[in-house]
């Protein structure tokens, strides 16, 4: 059987389970006789609901494992499905610690658009390359994953503690701060949205254009040679290639040729192809983001805000709070412990500057950065929220962004 398939069921199963946990926070209103009644029903449902979606994501991970005979976390694709499924993972432990059906509605979505993005990228099974032909690969990249998985869920619940106490209707000046920082991190997750619904619509509608550049590399001998490397867009390009040569083009709104040229100084494999992306990811996100805003009329931070009244602001912080204290230990084996075992095996030594290294210890010492400040000085409250909200953006920016952008050792799991 197709591992394709488990996938989908988990990803339906996942936005039904997270519709479930919605209708226990807002349905409580229909029952108002006995509304944590209704809270623990609906609440058992969508937790279940979850579990029976798990299940089916490590089906796909164990099918996909046999039919491709090597561990599926070797490129963004199959990363991308295994950190969301891990993200849940994450959420079923600290759920059932807590039982806050709360945390669902805001978690679950932080997994679903993982999976979604993962699925605009190539989804055939490849051969391992030789730098990844070692049993490093399954223990670093699933703890570094794992531990990426909580801070996830320490993000989900630092916004929520956001969306409760930030005062969407003050006019003072640290108030419209902090209101615009939550509307920012709420832009940030609709321009991942809306970068996903951009590939399918685009793919949907047989888009296609078509660029090729001249690649210089040396060979085996030692010597330098230049061939033609086709680079396929599926996004129209704003960009193409650096002295990259058109070899087709569907038009999009008259746009028979890419307008403008990726500068000289991006470097690494399909740098044109990766800053269109970027530049389609912002246009789609405020597109979306418009249309909301229109729907709405008003912040989205300020509708979302009424689901969270209610709630035990401490408790929120709480969670947040232990996530990313379960989380740490495990990114610091992953990420680096284990990471730089295996760099002084392939590379021969244990640091190197490479962008995805550096932007590794960046994340785990803004972590280390936020347990010493939540310990040692008091921060918690509005104070830790924050910190959790941003340092799952830091997380966001090594996978992605470094990944799209930076060329380097790792550039092989951006394709």
């Amino acid at each position: 059987m197709d591992s394709s398939l488990f996938l989908l069921i988990a990803f339906i199963v996942y936005n039904a389970a997270f519709l479930s946990f919605v209708i226990a926070i807002l349905g409580k209103k229909w029952n108002q006789n006995d509304p944590e009644a209704h809270i623990k029903k609906w609440g058992n449902v969508s937790i279940g609901l979850t579990i029976v979606g798990f299940l089916g994501h490590v089906s796909f991970f164990f099918l996909r494992w046999a039919e491709g005979g090597h561990i599926p976390i070797s490129n963004m694709y199959e990363f991308m499905t295994f950190l969301g499924m891990m993200i849940m993972f994450a959420f079923i432990i600290v759920y059932f610690l807590y039982r806050a059906p709360v945390l669902g509605a805001f978690a679950l979505p932080v997994g679903i658009i993982i999976i979604a993005y993962a699925s605009v990228f190539p989804k055939e099974i490849q051969p391992l390359i030789p730098a990844l032909q070692s049993y490093w690969l399954k223990i670093h990249v699933t703890t570094a994953a794992t531990g990426e998985a909580f801070f996830a869920v320490g993000f989900a619940a630092g916004l929520m503690y956001l969306l409760r106490s930030v005062n969407f209707k003050s006019k003072e000046a640290a108030d419209r701060k902090e209101q615009r920082g939550v509307e920012f991190t709420l832009f940030f997750l609709v321009m991942i949205i809306a970068f996903v619904v951009s590939i399918f619509g685009f793919n949907a509608s047989g888009y296609h254009a078509k660029f090729a550049n001249d690649v210089t590399y040396t060979d085996k001998e030692g010597i330098e040679r230049t061939i033609k490397q086709p680079v396929d867009y599926v996004l129209p390009p704003i960009f193409k290639p650096y002295q990259g040569e058109q070899l087709d083009m569907k038009p999009f709104l008259g746009m028979t040729e890419a307008p403008f040229e990726a500068p000289s100084w991006m470097k690494g494999a399909n740098a044109g192809r990766k800053l269109n992306t970027v530049v389609w990811s912002v246009l789609a996100g405020l597109i979306l983001y418009g249309l909301l805003r229109i729907v709405v009329r008003k912040p989205l931070g300020t509708a979302l805000s009424p689901m969270l009244h209610g709630i035990d602001g401490e408790d929120i912080d709480e969670i947040s709070y232990r996530a990313i204290a379960i989380g740490y230990p495990i990114f610091t084996l992953g990420a680096l412990i284990f990471a730089m075992i295996w760099a002084a095996e392939a590379w021969g030594r244990f640091w190197g500057w490479d962008p995805k290294e550096v932007w590794a210890l960046i994340t785990w010492l803004y972590y280390a950065a936020y347990l010493h400040l939540r310990l040692s000085k008091g921060w918690q409250g509005k104070k830790s929220a924050w910190l959790a909200v941003i340092g799952f953006m830091v997380v966001m920016f090594t996978l992605i962004g470094v990944n799209l952008v930076i060329a380097g050792l790792h550039s092989y799991s951006g394709v």
